[in-house]
């Protein structure tokens, strides 16, 4: 296998959405891929990931008092290359991860 081959890599979308009604101000996400956090805005962004291995992708909320929000999805190489992420209306509960097909 070449250095090349082992380091092949995809870029994946990823769309973190809150409810215009939310009753949390002031929150960001936090993105975990891999097992790597790393603070995020709102809204569409891409990043990195391993194009032939299976990995993570986690989302949670923080309000320096809790984490609240919290979804992951487990990315397969099949997958569409386009996740969304929803944040809860109350600052406690889940949010929720799908794949959106084809992209934006």
């Amino acid at each position: 296998m070449t250095d090349a081959a082992a380091n092949a890599t995809r870029r994946i979308e990823l769309n973190l959405r809150k409810p215009w009604f939310a009753l949390h101000w002031g929150v960001k996400p936090t993105l975990v891929i891999g097992g790597r956090g790393q603070p995020v805005q709102w809204g569409r962004g891409t990043w990195q990931v391993p194009a032939d291995e299976s990995v993570a992708v986690g989302v949670f909320l923080f309000n320096r008092m809790w984490r609240y929000g919290r979804a992951e999805f487990a990315l397969e190489p099949g997958h569409p290359p386009a996740l969304e992420y929803r944040a809860p209306a109350l600052p406690f509960g889940p949010g929720r991860i799908r794949t959106v097909d084809g992209g934006r």
